[in-house]
């Protein structure tokens, strides 16, 4: 079978959806000859037009023809375009013939979002927050290309590709407990180093302990809110104080590898037949070499983030140490650790029966629900912590993944507000001093190595966090547990 490189230009109208309920809506599998299941989209009324405003439904429908797919494609509210597949979009492939898909995985792997909380309360700590910026500044290494705080030699990336955030915590950049709430405990079954080409180890060595640019930060919040009293002591989440929030992934090291293998599965769409609408979807069959080795090579990246992460986390220890000292109220304890552009090989019951998929989670986070193993014993009960931050000047939310999530997407949900502007379009439209000095206006204090970055994650430039997360929890996808609001930004 020939392979079609043609992407097509129509684009799914609002008549060209079926409302499921208030909010879901479905692309029925009919609305083009090649699709092999619908695309289920959680949104309301405004976010299913702004969906429609860009080509991430195309590109969701494109994705709705790869092999093997199980039930539906996802697409959470905070969607928006990506490289081949949404960004915000969930599919599941099964392992006996499904495929593997670089782009529907992300090209940066393993980013997500760490929450550490304290018990420092704001008022306490006012008139300290632009000192503790700059003390996170001076710590945290951000910016492009910048070197990390922890160069490694070659057999320190193999370890590190291998045994992820367990690398960190034996080398001493870990507290007890931080390994337990983080997803996988850190660390991706399969990683193999050979799989990892020579470039990307290349860029990955230097790179481990940054934060990097884009829409990376750490951010320092308050509790605003609390919805869920019993989940929010669990996570040592109080009003009114201080907790911190880190969002980044696999830096250079898993951009290399995704555009590696981007490149090398063009060959094996031909030699194996798969027909593309968009060869940005690239993939090749779960169980062929080649999908292995991509599958080898993303546990790499995966881990080398995990690790990543610890580090930082480690970083604003230090830096809450040097502002406030040391003391109970002070400790940063970890909520938890969760990515959002991930491959996983997981168990779920779909009409009835248990299948095994590898579910592509691309700008969505996955959000199990009460009883899953995987959780420490403490948030067994509740369901899996869920992280989604806003952007600089609203609101980030902490959530809890449910049964719904596991009966409606493949125990998934949102990862974030979704960009409603492009990077370009930020930057034409705000200027970063102007920007900076709205922020501080508002009492949140910035500290960023460039004023063109910190234009394209202006708050205008993201959808609202807080109507995004209205629709996952009204489509019982994810419950409420707390409201954060941002007082300190680091931004590279």
């Amino acid at each position: 079978m020939k392979d079609d490189r043609s992407s097509p230009t129509g684009r799914p109208t609002r008549n060209d959806l079926v409302r499921r309920s208030p909010y879901v809506w479905e692309i029925p599998a009919g609305y083009r000859a090649d699709m092999r299941v619908p695309v289920r989209v959680f949104a309301d009324d405004r976010l299913i037009e702004a969906a429609l405003g860009d080509a991430s439904l195309t590109q969701a429908v494109n994705a709705a023809t790869l092999p093997g797919l199980v039930s539906h494609v996802t697409v959470m509210p905070d969607v928006h375009q990506g490289y081949g597949f949404p960004i915000g979009g969930v599919a599941a492939t099964r392992l006996t013939d499904g495929v593997i898909s670089p782009g529907a995985i992300g090209y940066d792997i393993n980013c997500g979002v760490r929450l550490l909380a304290s018990r420092i309360p704001f008022d306490a700590a006012q008139d300290r927050l632009a000192e503790l910026a700059s003390a996170l500044y001076a710590n945290c290494p951000s910016g492009v290309g910048v070197k990390g705080s922890v160069p490694l030699k070659e057999k320190d990336l193999e370890q590190v590709c291998r045994e992820g955030a367990r690398w960190a915590e034996v080398n001493g950049f870990a507290e007890p407990g931080d390994l337990a709430a983080t997803e996988e405990r850190g660390r991706l079954a399969g990683a193999d180093p050979l799989a990892v080409s020579h470039r990307a180890r290349e860029r990955g060595r230097p790179q481990l302990g940054t934060l990097g640019a884009g829409n990376h930060f750490i951010e320092v919040d308050v509790v605003d809110q609390i919805f869920h009293p019993e989940a929010a002591q669990a996570m040592n989440l109080h009003p009114n104080t201080l907790v911190v929030q880190i969002h980044c992934g696999s830096r250079g090291f898993g951009h290399q590898i995704c555009s590696d293998y981007v490149d090398e599965l063009q060959t094996a769409v031909r030699r194996y037949a798969i027909r593309l609408p968009d060869r940005e979807l690239v993939c090749a069959p779960l169980d062929s070499p080649e999908g292995r080795r991509y599958l080898a090579a993303m546990a790499c990246a995966a881990n080398y983030a995990f690790a990543n992460r610890q580090i930082l986390a480690h970083h604003v220890r230090r830096s809450f140490e040097q502002v406030f000292g040391e003391g109970r109220e002070s400790r940063l304890t970890q909520v938890y650790d969760i990515a959002h552009n991930m491959g996983k090989i997981e168990d779920h019951t779909v009409a009835g029966e248990k299948i095994r998929v590898c579910v592509h989670r691309k700008g969505a986070t996955r959000a199990f629900g009460p009883g899953f193993e995987g959780l420490p014993p403490h948030y067994r009960p509740l369901g899996q912590p869920v992280l989604v931050p806003g952007s600089m000047g609203t609101a980030s939310w902490v959530l809890l993944g449910t049964e719904g999530s596991m009966a409606l997407a493949f125990g998934s949900t949102c990862h974030g507000a979704g960009r409603r502007m492009s990077r370009h379009q930020a930057k034409r439209s705000v200027r970063g001093d102007r920007l900076r000095q709205e922020l501080e206006a508002q009492g949140v204090r910035v500290r960023a190595g460039s004023l063109p970055g910190l234009a394209e994650e202006a708050p205008t430039a993201y959808k609202d966090v807080d109507a995004v997360v209205e629709v996952v929890v009204g489509a019982g996808i994810a419950a409420k547990v707390a409201r954060l609001k941002p007082v300190a930004v680091v931004k590279g």
